[in-house]
């Protein structure tokens, strides 16, 4: 077991009673620089920008007198940070709150659960984490909605798919004449917990910008070669972004957006971007006072 799999198995894996009273040492923090070692992603020279989001869809809480507060939770933090949060603490540590007072009202309690919240995951993660309470009533904002199902390019009749650990030799491209934008949805990718192994659902959203065509045939066998790969969302998401960036010329547009379903409650959507690149979807995912959603399954 490597340095990575000891710390997340911290909870991961094993039955945790948890803590019926606000307790932020539940966190646990993995540094992101093993898995990026392995795929050659250079800590002090990222090849992308980008951040990890979260909802958490069970958080709940009282006020003093009792009185139970419910909502959606929604933060953010840059990929720039050296580590990563462990979803399982996140659950033990949210749990924490719910039968935790705090405030006269329920405005008032949702204000100190936020500044608590903040200021937990900032000091465990190491950089700056922003936070919000969505309201039930809130607005489903839907993105991605000019990406095209990948799925549309080719017959699936005669797709042939053999390989099921992450095989990037299986990208093929085309040169073409001139620069041309895709917009393109996979909506069956799935990859493991690294320790747990329990299944991961999600839909992938990829644009690129290229004289370069990447094949879609290729590109299903690539992201469908995920499926016995054991690794955390954020670091599927860079695994993906890298190879295809690997790919495309340096000055050439790169977005991969993983949206994963919710697991015990939470969902996790790691975005990767190449700098030249600042779509309307990445701004609007990235704001914690909005509820942003890819497809269905979100």
């Amino acid at each position: 077991m490597n340095k990575t799999d000891e710390i997340a198995s911290t909870h991961l894996g094993k039955k945790v009673s948890g803590s019926e009273t606000y307790n932020p040492s539940l966190l646990v923090a993995i540094p992101r620089f093993e898995n990026r070692k392995q795929y050659n992603i250079e800590e002090n020279n990222l090849p992308f920008e980008g951040q990890d989001v979260w909802h958490a869809y069970e958080f709940s809480a009282m006020t003093e007198n009792g009185v139970p507060v419910t909502r959606l939770l929604k933060f953010k933090y840059n990929c720039t940070s050296k580590f990563l949060i462990e979803s399982k603490s996140v659950k033990l540590y949210l749990n924490s709150f719910n039968m935790t007072r705090f405030g006269s009202t329920i405005t008032e309690c949702l204000k100190i659960c936020k500044t608590k919240i903040e200021q937990d995951l900032s000091k465990k993660l190491e950089t700056i984490v922003e936070a919000h309470f969505i309201e039930n009533n809130a607005k489903r904002i839907d993105i991605f909605q000019n990406f095209t199902n990948i799925m549309n390019f080719v017959d699936e009749k005669t797709l042939k798919l053999e390989k099921f650990k992450e095989a990037p030799e299986l990208l093929k491209t085309k040169e073409t004449d001139e620069e041309k934008s895709y917009y393109l949805r996979f909506d069956s990718l799935r990859s493991n917990c690294r320790v747990t192994h329990q299944p991961d659902f999600g839909d992938l959203f990829l644009y690129y910008k290229s004289k370069k065509h990447i094949l879609e045939d290729s590109l299903i066998k690539y992201l469908s070669s995920f499926r016995s790969e054991f690794h955390f969302h954020e670091e599927c998401c860079e695994m993906i972004y890298k190879r295809l960036n690997d790919l495309l010329d340096n000055d050439d547009e790169l977005f991969v957006c993983a949206l994963y379903t919710r697991r015990g409650g939470i969902d996790i959507c790691p975005v990767r971007r190449s700098k030249n690149y600042k779509p309307d979807e990445v701004l609007t995912l990235g704001d914690v006072k909005k509820f942003a959603r890819g497809s269905i399954k979100q």
